[in-house]
């Protein structure tokens, strides 16, 4: 009878124990979006927040850099890339379609290369 409960008690532990092991999963990313003013701004954070799993996103006008972090689990930085060049943005790895980049207001509208 002693023994059921010692083992009782070590599985619960070890059940314990693994349960409160908690893996981050969240990933810091930084990329190069193209844009111009503060109409471009929002429209790049939208664009980030409507990707799953993304839980900050910030882009900076002058330097023209995108933070994010973003749960792994749920979406990667390709995923990212490709909703903000849906939205007409190009980013270093992905390029919006001409037709995404000619739906932007003239004055999103930046040299591309």
């Amino acid at each position: 009878m002693k023994k059921i409960i010692l083992i009782a008690i070590i599985g619960f532990l070890g059940f314990s124990a693994q349960a409160q092991t908690k893996k981050n999963k969240n990933l810091k990313y930084t990329t190069e979006v193209n844009g111009n003013c503060e109409q471009c701004k929002k429209r790049i954070e939208k664009a980030a927040f409507s990707v799953p799993g993304v839980k900050t996103a910030n882009w900076d006008i002058t330097s023209h850099q995108l933070s994010v972090i973003l749960n792994e689990e749920k979406s990667s930085p390709a995923d990212l890339n490709k909703a903000i060049a849906k939205v007409g943005h190009d980013t270093k790895e992905v390029k919006a379609t001409q037709t995404d980049y000619d739906n932007l207001h003239s004055c999103c509208k930046y040299v591309r290369e």
